[in-house]
């Protein structure tokens, strides 16, 4: 039996032996009394629309089914999409011809792009950065599956998302736009947890907060072993602990994928998690990273590959909950260079094919999806400065060459590639040289794989949402209240001279102003110089009252970042990353690189010894120094936004109080001085005595840095930290 509701866009059956039904065309069928989809519009019920049958026996019936050219569609992976995309913005969109302010257009409308994609290149896999709100999310996510329904197959779009729970925005990489959704610690500040319970709980929550708003993939966690404290991206992981990456890994992954109550763990709240970046993306030489040419290669001086392996083989591919491994693998751009034990190639990742079908899918047996990062199969720009170029090794092949390279490893999808054409002229070469019988087998093996994860989230059953069942979900006050309880667990209190914090309610505080100078951004850009205000006098005081100088203040509250640079490379040349705040000459950097290439450069060594490098926030070192000179006797207390492990001897001695926060509200730091919640973080890294100790660290080892000591004695290694009283916590 079932019953039937109309809703907004679409009909909803609830089945009382089955799961409920959400159709937009109300094609059905009724077998045995339970209601199915008519998706391929047969008038018989076909083993893919059987949601009695398990998911694999579905995915092949349907695979079986596809002609090549929607396969290939499976197999593309859209490029970010705005709700709505606005002109002007990184990734804008036409509407009815026209950009979206003058089409008349609803914002959840869908763009002319989109409807392209989705009906011509047959594209299944979407990844949305930013919703204007709720509303506009649930409505466009409805008009899109109810647009894909009425399409050959009724194949359901599978929604993803960049991570979109951070308290902080991050210049490092690309942020989706959160929207309501709850805020968290970036993944740094979780790992300052150090309780992977809270781990999981996160996970939880942000699987129902994506589901209400259809997301079905997540482009994460990031499992990299963060060993080189330079790289951009250590942010996002989970620290250099192998470990405890681990550990946390199992319980992000079984948090999301998870839907309590189900046999085999899969159901309404499960989100596939997609991790990265294999086989561990944290050892680009001099800590540069491989979104740019620049920084592709991965080096392992102290021969450490195997362990930046086992995030992935001990932790995703082993979880804990039902699910029993990731649903998805993102290998990173880099180069992993001279760990190619078979064919001796230094080409990127997926690229590879001793990386992806010898490792990861042979001796790992990994059976899931496998999606290269984003943009990885384009001609290369001449510039090694450009944001891009990223077919590191295979510079020489064409775009459909490429694209058979990667198939052939064992890869299912491309990242950020809109346009079929270059998958079916790599099926038509794979043809002439394998024959059609084996390309067509191979294509219905990812077919296969991606389908599953599609199936596995109930897409093909009811892929529609309610509106207010999505507005009570995201950011559902007790979703709200965990998060930023998270937010103050994750600060970590590094000192505190005389017992000085927290500040009495009502206390004079004055913070003083920052200013960044230009530098280039994470698009490769000029970004402008900025003043920043970094407390806004009514968040203030709420606790404190405001001071326009340090002659009325009784106390100072001074705002800085990690050391901001331009990753290593600049006109033309290659510098230092500098994790301190004054020009630094890397005197002790390697004199010849262990990694290089001819192509785009005269010469391979990329050694920069002799170089200096220059921060585009010196002037927080400044602020420091000359705020304390201009207090006197009376407390200065530094807030200082970790990106990245930080130099502290250039600033210490003029701090009274030190607070480091990894990815926090402003509120959860000011909230955090006044003492409304206690100190429980610690650090999730080491912070380096000096640039000569991380110039002579080995980029793939873990712990291999002497910690800065500062004026009371206290190490600020990896676990450091203190409550309020000065104790160490443990």
């Amino acid at each position: 039996m079932y019953s039937r509701k109309v809703k907004k866009g679409y009909v909803l059956y609830e089945n009382e032996k089955g799961p409920r039904i959400g159709t937009a065309g109300d094609k059905v069928l009724v077998v045995e009394g339970c209601v199915f989809k008519d998706l391929a519009g047969t008038g018989e019920l076909l083993p893919y629309e059987d949601w009695r049958l398990p998911y694999e026996a579905r995915a092949r019936d349907l695979a079986a089914r596809l002609p090549v050219e929607m396969i290939a569609g499976l197999m593309l992976y859209s490029p970010h999409q705005m709700v709505p995309g606005l002109p002007g913005s990184p990734f804008p969109g036409t509407y009815k011809g026209t950009d979206f302010p003058d089409s008349g257009c609803d914002p959840w409308e869908m763009s002319d792009e989109q409807k392209k994609f989705l009906k011509e290149d047959h594209i299944r896999h979407v990844l949305v950065s930013t919703y204007q709100d709720t509303e506009t999310a649930v409505r466009w996510q409805n008009s899109v599956q109810a647009y894909t329904e009425n399409l050959p197959f009724g194949i359901p779009v599978n929604f993803s998302s960049d991570p979109r729970h951070g308290a902080a925005d991050s210049e490092a990489e690309y942020k989706s736009g959160a929207g309501e959704v709850s805020k968290w610690p970036e993944g740094i500040g979780m790992a300052a947890l150090f309780d992977p319970e809270r781990v999981k709980e996160f996970a939880q929550i942000a699987s129902k907060e994506y589901r209400a708003l259809g997301i079905t993939t997540a482009l994460g966690p990031q499992i990299d072993l963060a060993t080189d404290p330079r790289w951009m991206r250590l942010q996002d992981t989970m620290g250099p602990d192998r470990e405890k990456t681990v550990e946390m890994t199992k319980a992000y992954c079984d948090g999301l994928q998870t839907t309590e109550g189900t046999e085999d763990g899969w159901g309404k709240h499960s989100v596939n998690a997609m991790v990265k970046h294999w086989p561990g993306g944290g050892t680009g030489e001099g800590g540069r990273d491989a979104h740019y040419a620049f920084g592709q290669f991965a080096v392992y001086p102290g021969g450490n590959f195997e362990e930046h392996l086992k995030p992935f083989t001990e932790g995703a591919f082993q979880l804990e909950g039902p699910t029993k491994k990731a649903a998805s693998v993102m290998p990173y751009y880099t180069v992993s260079w001279d760990q190619d034990k078979k064919n001796h190639e230094n080409v990127g990742n997926s690229y590879s094919e001793y990386m992806i079908k010898d490792l990861l899918r042979e001796k790992y047996s990994y059976e899931g999806v496998v999606c290269t990062d984003w943009d990885i199969t384009g001609d290369p720009d001449p510039d090694l400065d450009a944001f891009g170029s990223r077919c590191y090794g295979v510079e020489d092949l064409s775009v459909a060459q490429r694209h058979l390279r990667i198939i052939m490893n064992g890869v299912d999808q491309f990242g950020g590639n809109q346009d079929k054409e270059p998958v079916m002229e790599a099926y038509r070469i794979g043809c002439d040289l394998y024959g059609e019988e084996t390309m067509r087998r191979r294509m219905e093996e990812s077919a296969v794989r991606i389908l599953m994860n599609i199936f596995r989230t109930g897409l093909f059953e009811n892929p529609y949402l309610e509106e207010e069942e999505s507005k009570k979900t995201v950011g559902a006050e007790e979703y709200v209240k965990a998060g930023y309880q998270a937010q103050l667990d994750s600060i970590v209190l590094l000192k505190n001279k005389g017992g000085i914090l927290p500040l009495k309610e009502k206390t004079r505080v004055y913070v003083p102003k920052r200013h960044i100078r230009g530098r280039k951004g994470f698009f490769r850009g000029m970004l402008p110089e900025q003043e920043i205000r970094p407390v806004s006098r009514e968040l203030l005081e709420k606790h404190f009252i405001w001071a326009d100088s340090p002659q009325e203040a009784d106390a100072a509250l001074v705002f800085i970042e990690s050391p901001l640079t331009d990753g290593g490379f600049e006109n033309g040349t290659y510098v230092p990353i500098s994790l301190q705040y004054r020009p630094y000459t890397a005197e002790h950097a390697r004199e010849t690189s262990i990694a290089g290439s001819t192509w785009r450069e005269n010469d391979r060594n990329r050694s920069y010894q002799g170089k200096t490098g220059h921060t585009a926030n010196e002037e927080d070192l400044d602020l420091v120094i000359n705020t304390k000179k201009a207090m006197g006797e009376k407390p200065v207390i530094v807030c200082l936004t970790m990106h990245n492990p930080t130099v502290c001897s250039e600033f210490e001695p003029y701090a009274d109080a030190i607070l480091a926060e990894f990815g926090v509200s402003t509120k959860a730091m000011l909230d955090m001085a006044a003492g409304v919640s206690v100190p429980k973080g610690r650090l999730p890294v080491q912070l380096p005595r000096d640039m000569e100790i991380v110039e002579k660290h080995r980029e793939d080892v873990a712990f291999d840095l002497e910690a800065y000591i500062d004026e009371e004695g206290n190490c600020y290694d990896y676990g450091f930290g203190l409550d309020f009283q000065g104790e160490k916590l443990s």
